[in-house]
């Protein structure tokens, strides 16, 4: 056996800028943030950022609902908090699936025991409200899982009429709303949202690991028929609820409510340096102003793809329901995607993202959003794309990216 004691080196990756579909660059002032000192959970102070981050994503999330709080890991874990808390066994969940995040949708109901009625269309396109409404009468589920921004297929899905459908109809409307919160318009009370969840790593422009998440008093009526708090933090009184019990005690939403709330009982202890840094997102996100902020967003997406079609470069998917934050690019033929890719991070230190299932090694997915959302950017992004580019065997007119980016940047385009 080796005793050898193995330290490694010190963290000192090489620079890179992350404009893929996510995650990408942190705002330095949420790094700056991370770096506050600890205290302790129950702490009065640490208790009243706890209140001021409610406050801060109620904003965020263009909401009145009390609850906006934060699931301690990745986005992944606010889909599984919602989605554990409101799913009991047998229930009918409607799944409408038009990229990756769909089918995670329904992977993960499946797994807390739901009845998954699916609808799918083409990856690159989205669903007309009719066919969502077509389905709730059909299938009578209790609730709808739906996607907005799929990063996948680079495609956003229009709400409002989903979320009027769903509340007619009685049934309770879930979002995924992982890679849109903060770069792309989202009313949650507007659109009639009943549960929405999201991450810090896309548009909010923090590190992944934390998932805010916001539902209102439908959601609450729900899931605390299924409230049953675990032995050894029980109040005196306390009586179960007469629901079955959430399959999940890291995911469930009545324990968290409780954590969050003036009675703070101990559920879990909060991960202080990620709750500094939703915070500090939030803020940034806030002081821009919400409008500003989409419109950055949409800029900088003109910008980009103005120069990608300039450079005779093929755009992905259906261009009335592209995300503001996302690009899919149609990967050249005779261009070998993964090595073209490969040369641009090691030679220009840029990171773009590949693609999944059926889109695999048929796109690329350039992200600009959060602090990448920039002009110089996009023109550094272009200006490498196409010395990459004519490496491979494809050649484009000269400066031709670079110049159309900057037509729109002056007003011209």
């Amino acid at each position: 056996m080796n005793s050898t004691t193995q330290l490694f080196d010190e963290l000192d990756p090489a620079p890179r800028l992350l404009m893929g579909p996510g995650p990408v660059d942190v705002y330095p002032r949420v790094l700056r943030a991370m770096s506050t000192p600890m205290l302790g959970q129950f702490d009065p102070q640490f208790t009243g950022y706890m209140n001021e981050v409610m406050a801060l994503y109620r904003q965020v999330f263009r909401t009145e609902n009390h609850w906006a709080l934060l699931v301690n890991g990745t986005a992944r874990a606010g889909i599984e908090a919602c989605l554990a808390s409101l799913i009991a066994p047998g229930d009918k969940v409607l799944v409408p699936i038009f990229g990756r995040f769909g089918h995670l949708l329904t992977e993960i109901a499946a797994r807390f025991g739901a009845e998954v009625i699916t609808l799918e269309t083409e990856w690159g396109g989205v669903f007309e409200a009719d066919r969502i409404a077509d389905a709730v009468r059909t299938h009578t589920p209790s609730l709808v899982a739906l996607v907005h921004g799929d990063t996948s297929t680079t495609m956003a899905q229009p709400l409002d009429e989903i979320g009027r459908i769903c509340r007619a109809a009685g049934v309770l409307l879930y979002v995924d709303a992982t890679a849109t919160l903060g770069g792309n318009p989202l009313e949650v009370d507007a659109w009639h949202i009943d549960a929405v969840s999201a991450g810090l790593q896309k548009c909010l422009s923090g590190p992944p690991g934390s998932a805010p998440v916001t539902f209102n008093e439908r959601v609450v009526e729900r899931i605390s028929s299924r409230k049953h708090i675990e032995a050894g933090i029980r109040p005196e009184g306390y009586t179960a609820g007469p629901g079955p019990r959430i399959a999940s005690n890291y995911f469930d939403l009545p324990m968290l409510m409780d954590y969050w709330s003036p009675a703070r009982l101990n559920h879990h202890t909060e991960a202080t340096t990620m709750l500094y840094a939703a915070r500090e997102c939030a803020r940034i996100v806030l002081a821009e102003g919400l409008e500003h902020g989409f419109a950055r967003h949409r800029l900088a997406s003109r910008a980009l793809r103005a120069g990608l079609e300039a450079m005779g470069l093929e755009l992905f998917g259906d261009a009335a329901h592209r995300m503001a934050n996302v690009t899919g690019v149609v990967i050249p033929a005779g261009v070998a995607g993964d090595k073209a890719r490969g040369e641009l991070l090691e030679d220009f230190g840029i990171e773009i993202g590949t693609s999944f299932g059926p889109l695999h090694g048929k796109i690329w997915r350039l992200g600009t959003m959060g602090h990448v959302c920039r002009k110089a950017n996009i023109l550094r992004c272009l200006s490498a794309l196409d010395a990459v580019l004519r490496r491979n065997g494809f050649e484009a007119p000269v400066n031709a990216g670079v110049d159309a980016a900057y037509a729109i940047y002056d007003g011209e385009g």
